[in-house]
């Protein structure tokens, strides 16, 4: 089978253990990003099955109706990346693995460094201290401060019991369902979205990207935090109102931000207002990628291929192409 894997910027997984189960097929590795069409097609014109790393790359109609080698296309996790119907129309299998009992642990623990940086100034100290300078301001502790958890799925939960370990008082807001799982874990709940704004010390946001959570942060929820208050973002930056966050840090509320996700990505732009502002840590889309991590995800990805070249495909998330 000829394999094709996009967007492996850093040439790792050919280093992988699981890279092994690839044995005996033909694979070519994509070190850099393209999402312009036509080079899309050049670089799978060949491909019989195509690798994707989580959501780099988009996979639209476009790309499909010319790829007529294309048979599977094997991932882990969520989908709106891929057009399914057009997947549907085309034969293409769409295998991903949901992992729906294992959080990311890699992206809860990306989530908890960047809450410990920004709150004591990390970043800025290091910078300072290299420039020649000892001390340039006074952090704070999380000990006793209110974390708030928006979306109380797997890594919502996770980064709640870190709270908990560091002495931390836990308020949850989130869809109703989950609000009952995390009164029955043991958590504060907020009594609504405003007086959730305004209770957190520091707000990490833990909710997938659809339709009904686009935008789901306002610069009008942005604006009832406090001006000492933290949020965080290792989920997807769509979550907020476009440019809500910038205005927000601009006018004091809230006071400080990390991010590791953005509205375009890769993000290059060195002008972009949160690289250019000193209360705002940011990191490039990193949540997910740890060797430990990868190691999971790939053996699922490639155990998904496989098992089609078996003829028993697994975790296909368009069964109605199996009949075809």
């Amino acid at each position: 089978m000829n394999i094709t894997i996009l967007d492996d910027y850093f040439d790792t997984i050919r280093t992988l253990q699981c890279y092994s189960k690839l044995n005996g097929h033909n694979v070519t590795i994509w070190n850099d990003h393209v999402q312009d069409t036509d080079a899309l097609i050049d670089r799978l014109k060949e491909t019989d099955v195509l690798v994707l790393i989580r959501e780099r790359t988009q996979i639209r109609s476009e790309v499909l109706e010319r790829l007529p080698r294309l048979k599977l296309i094997s991932q882990r996790s969520v989908y709106p990346h891929i057009d399914i119907n057009a997947c549907n129309r085309l034969g293409i299998i769409v295998s991903s693995n949901q992992h729906v009992d294992s959080p990311s642990y890699a992206a809860a623990e990306l989530t908890w460094a960047l809450i410990l940086a920004a709150m004591r100034q990390i970043p800025q100290q290091m910078a300072a201290l290299k420039a020649g300078k000892w001390q340039i301001g006074v952090g704070a502790t999380l000990r006793g401060k209110t974390l708030g958890i928006y979306g109380y799925g797997r890594i919502g939960s996770t980064v709640a019991r870190y709270g908990t370990a560091f002495g931390m008082n836990v308020l949850v807001w989130a869809r109703e369902t989950s609000l009952v799982r995390a009164r029955t874990d043991g958590y504060a709940t907020a009594s609504s979205k405003k007086e959730f704004f305004e209770m957190c010390d520091i707000l990490s946001l833990h909710m997938r990207l659809v339709e009904v959570t686009r935008g789901i942060v306002t610069a009008q929820d942005l604006a009832c935090m406090k001006p000492t208050a933290l949020i965080v973002n290792t989920s997807r930056a769509a979550l907020i109102e476009s440019d809500a966050l910038v205005n927000a840090l601009r006018a004091g509320r809230p006071g400080m931000a990390a991010v590791d996700v953005y509205e375009h990505e890769p993000m290059i732009d060195t002008n972009n207002p949160l690289l250019t502002m000193d209360n705002v840590i940011c990191t490039p889309h990193i949540g997910y990628v740890s060797v430990d991590e990868y190691e999971l995800q790939f053996s699922d990805i490639f155990d998904q291929i496989v098992a089609y070249v078996s003829g028993t495909p697994i975790h296909v998330v368009n069964s109605t192409v199996l009949g075809q």
